[in-house]
C-alpha cells in the first residue's frame, strides 16, 4: 500500500462523519421559536410594556414624593432616546445605562426612591420606552439635541388596530 492511499483512507473517514453530521444537522434543524412561541414571546413583552405604560404615568407613588411622573417631562417616552444609551450624562459626569439615568430622573425631578436596577419594575419601564423606540435610528451628540421622533406603525388617526400602550389605542 503506497503513503497515498494510507494518507487517503486516514482522512476519509472523518470527512465522511463530518458529512454524515451536517446533513443530519441541517434536516433536524427548526427555526428558532414555533409560531405559538412567538406569540407567549410577545404577550409577555407587551405585558411588561403595559406596566411600564402605568408606571410612567404614576402608578407607582413611591417613584415621587412631589407628583411629578415620567410623563410630565416625557410624555410616551419623548426624549428618553433609550436607544442611544449608554452615553456621556452631563448631569452625572460619567456615561450611563438607560436604567441608571431612569433612577436618576426618579430621584432628582420626581424626588422619589430609586428602584432595584434588576427589578421588574425597571424592566417594565424600559420596556414601554424601547418598545415606543423600536426602529429610531441613533445619533450621538449634544444631549440636548435629540434623535428623532419615532414614527408609530399604530397610531390615533390610522386605520390599524393599535397595542394599547401609549397614544396607540
Amino acid at each position: 500500500m503506497n503513503i497515498q492511499s494510507k494518507s487517503l483512507r486516514r482522512y476519509a473517514a472523518p470527512l465522511v462523519a463530518i458529512a454524515v453530521l451536517a446533513t443530519a444537522t441541517l434536516v433536524t434543524a427548526r427555526e428558532p421559536f414555533t409560531k405559538d412561541e412567538l406569540k407567549v414571546m410577545d404577550e409577555k413583552l407587551t405585558q411588561s410594556a403595559k406596566r411600564g405604560y402605568d408606571m410612567w404615568y404614576g402608578a407607582r407613588a413611591d417613584m415621587s414624593s412631589n407628583g411629578l411622573a415620567c410623563a410630565n417631562c416625557h410624555p410616551d417616552a419623548a426624549a428618553t432616546n433609550p436607544q442611544t444609551f449608554p452615553k456621556y450624562m452631563p448631569q452625572a459626569d460619567r456615561v450611563m445605562a438607560y436604567r441608571e439615568m431612569i433612577n436618576w430622573c426618579i430621584e432628582n425631578p420626581q424626588a422619589g426612591k430609586a428602584m432595584d436596577v434588576s427589578s421588574s419594575d425597571m424592566v417594565a419601564l424600559e420596556s414601554y420606552s424601547y418598545y415606543l423606540h423600536r426602529g429610531v435610528a441613533i445619533q450621538t451628540g449634544l444631549q440636548t439635541r435629540q434623535t428623532a421622533g419615532f414614527e408609530p406603525k399604530n397610531a390615533r388617526g390610522l386605520n390599524v388596530k393599535g397595542t394599547g400602550i401609549g397614544f396607540d389605542k
